[in-house]
């Protein structure tokens, strides 16, 4: 009798999940762990393999999780009304690949502990209020989206109601009601969104309970997290990607003092946990950090005054490359960059390269417009020093990047 060969008597780990072919948020989640990470490190030596050739290098081994579960520490659900499958309450759960139905969940095997829970508690406490969930096609109802965010380092939670306008009704029962079924929740806020659009959030917001946000730590620092800020939703890994960036920035700098230019800097993380990290050593590392969406920049100077940093790390809020073309006389040591998925642009690239940092430390959530982009500041007379991929998303496609650069 033949031997019935699997990937468990192979001696792989895997997963299911019993919505994953319709939720499609995990596509590779049939593929045990250890495959993926081959994969991913396979795909990250083809797409940087020119790059390797030209400068004499190999891709780092990618770093992949010990246990690659419930690790989002941001989850969120639309609202939908009711329908007779589910006897008239409220849906949520998550849109199905593709479309705008909605797919009931009960449990999620990436997100935290406990935050499904309290985002099916959201849909049961509405129906039991009378109050109505958002109907897309029509534009009416009043609940959109629910977001919560768990403390990785903490044990703070914050929880953000999305609301197709202003008025809230029993607002004040709503709060009691679900602070009641999760005393862990230490703010609740109201996030008004009333355009007709696929975009979660809009951009007010009322504190319902608490202070409005939430503190989490990476690295042995305090962010504040509020509802429209960026976050990373794994914080593990988190650390992983910023100590990577953080040892490539050098130790090898001035004995006393440096400077850094963080770009897109967002709330500061970058900046903060590398000038700690300097401190540590007995350095001074001063960080100009340049950001040009105004909310960020002012959360990104309160972290810096709650680790004690103010005196060593300043925020700007400006367009980077705009303020780059101003100070051409300025240098740094180093410069770290963090862009979006569309990556950095010609403009940008070329003023960093005025500055005449020795060391770039390039960070990406998408390698491929990465390398474009290298090929730029190549151009400018720097070599890649080491490329390492992050694997900040187990059972997805995606890859995180730090690659440093030098001149």
């Amino acid at each position: 009798m033949a031997t019935c060969v699997t990937l468990e008597s192979m001696g792989y780990k895997t997963y299911t999940c019993p919505i994953a072919k319709r939720c499609g948020g995990c596509e590779l989640l049939a593929v045990p762990y250890e495959l993926q990470l081959k994969r991913k490190q396979r795909a990250m030596e083809e797409l940087f393999g020119e790059v390797c050739a030209q400068d004499g290098l190999s891709v780092d081994p990618i770093r992949g999780m010990d246990a690659p579960i419930a690790y989002r520490h941001k989850a969120a659900t639309p609202f939908a009304p009711g329908s007779r499958t589910t006897g008239g309450r409220m849906r949520c759960g998550f849109y199905e690949r593709g479309t705008h139905r909605i797919v009931y969940c009960k449990e999620c095997l990436v997100e935290a502990k406990g935050a499904r829970r309290i985002l099916r508690d959201v849909a049961r406490v509405a129906d039991e209020l009378h109050i109505s969930a958002y109907a897309e096609d029509r534009g009416r109802g009043v609940l959109r989206h629910a977001i919560v965010r768990m403390g990785y380092a903490t044990h703070e939670s914050l929880l953000t109601i999305v609301t197709n306008g202003t008025t809230f009704p029993r607002a004040e029962q709503f709060v009691r009601r679900l602070r009641k079924l999760h005393p862990e929740l230490t703010a609740i806020v109201q996030n008004v969104n009333d355009r007709r659009t696929n975009a979660i959030l809009g951009t007010r917001n009322q504190t319902l309970f608490g202070s409005g946000i939430m503190h989490d730590e990476l690295l042995g620092c305090t962010f504040e997290v509020g509802p429209t800020s960026f976050y990373q939703t794994n914080p593990a890994q988190t650390e992983v990607l910023y100590q990577l960036a953080i040892e490539e920035l050098g130790e090898d700098g001035p004995a006393e003092s440096a400077t850094l230019l963080d770009a897109y800097c967002g709330t500061g993380t970058i900046g903060i946990c590398a000038a700690a990290a300097a401190r540590l050593r007995g350095r001074k590392l001063d960080v100009t950090g340049v950001e040009q969406v105004s909310n960020a920049v002012g959360c990104a100077r309160r972290n810096a005054r709650a680790n004690e940093l103010a005196d060593t790390c300043h925020f700007v809020c400006a367009d980077a490359t705009t303020w780059m073309a101003e100070r051409r006389r300025t240098s740094y040591d180093a410069v770290v960059l963090d862009p979006p998925r569309a990556g950095s642009t010609p403009e940008f690239l070329h003023g960093v390269a005025s500055l005449a940092p020795q060391r770039i430390v390039y960070v990406s959530c998408n390698p491929m417009t990465q390398v474009r982009d290298l090929s730029l500041l190549r151009e400018e007379g720097y070599r890649v020093q080491r490329i390492m991929p992050v694997d900040l998303f187990p059972h997805t496609k995606h890859i995180e990047t730090v690659v440093s650069l030098s001149r």
